[in-house]
């Protein structure tokens, strides 16, 4: 949805059309928008009065976004659906009173963005260790909340700490957890015992992408994450049978395809598809973009 936005907003805006952060996590995505004209910016003060912003996937603050209006900007909100619901439950679980105890990666864009809403209110954790530290005791008014790119497990982990020392803490009502990222991880599970390598397509900031390249390695195979077929090396491949392919969520179909088609020249590689999950979601596009 997020990269279907900037295409459009490339139709029908003049460029250059600036993003707050990466409008996704893939170096081949960015790298592509940043030769048509897309300007990516870590600081709205780089945009200029008057211009077309675009608020990646990853999410905002409501800092920036008040930010974006003092800027005269023309805002247009990339925002995951899954991120906005964890912010949402963010927004509800502070105004009730509860501090939040956010599981994610410091410094991520989601989790700067979520943290944004209720900056007095969250607590962010990343171990099992820091959970440990917290100040907080079993007559607090607690809550949780996950990054929703998470290795499930990790996150699970966490989760189990956060109950045992907090009976008391509550939960959000659904699963944070990106479909996507959960599909991804669960198939890498099921069918990393059948291969002697895997190959992730997706870059090295994305956190779901890592994640996956993590979980092939508890399984004792090798695992790489690549943005395409120019990051293969021959050596991996000596005395392999069997290569797993996955993707990030973010990950063009069509660099998943080079990828296959390079096993296929270069090692006379046969594809099995294997479906594991079917995923039919999909989001509509922002507001302004859907008039267009």
């Amino acid at each position: 949805m997020a990269i279907e936005s900037l295409e459009m907003a490339l139709k029908h805006f003049a460029t250059p059309i600036y993003v707050y952060h990466e409008i996704v996590h893939n170096r081949y995505v960015v790298d592509s928008f940043r030769g048509r004209g897309v300007v990516f910016v870590d600081e709205l003060h780089d945009v200029p009065i008057g211009s077309t912003l675009m608020f990646s996937a990853h999410g905002v603050s409501p800092q920036i976004r008040q930010l974006a209006k003092e800027r005269k900007l023309t805002a247009l909100d990339a925002t995951c659906p899954l991120v906005t619901k964890v912010h949402l439950e963010a927004i509800k679980y502070a105004r009730d009173g509860y501090h939040i105890i956010l599981i994610g990666h410091e410094g991520h864009d989601e989790v700067l963005g979520t943290m944004g809403e209720a900056p007095e209110s969250i607590t962010l954790v990343e171990t099992e260790d820091e959970v440990a530290a917290l100040p907080f005791t079993t007559d607090d008014r607690l809550a949780y909340l996950t990054q929703t790119t998470l290795s499930v497990d990790d996150a699970n982990r966490i989760i189990r700490c956060l109950r045992q020392q907090f009976p008391q803490i509550a939960a959000p009502p659904k699963d944070d957890i990106c479909y996507a990222t959960q599909n991804r991880q669960e198939a890498i599970r099921i069918l990393a015992s059948e291969a002697n390598l895997c190959l992730v397509v997706g870059s090295q900031n994305s956190s779901n992408s890592q994640r996956l390249a993590e979980i092939a390695g508890e399984y004792n195979i090798p695992s790489y994450l690549v943005d395409g077929p120019a990051d293969m090396h021959s050596e991996w491949f000596q005395g392999i049978e069997t290569v797993l392919i996955s993707a990030g969520a973010s990950a063009p179909e069509h660099l998943v395809e080079a990828i296959i088609d390079r096993l296929r020249e270069s090692y006379q590689a046969t594809v099995e598809v294997r479906t594991i999950r079917k995923e039919e979601v999909t989001f509509p596009l922002p507001k302004a973009l859907r008039k267009l």
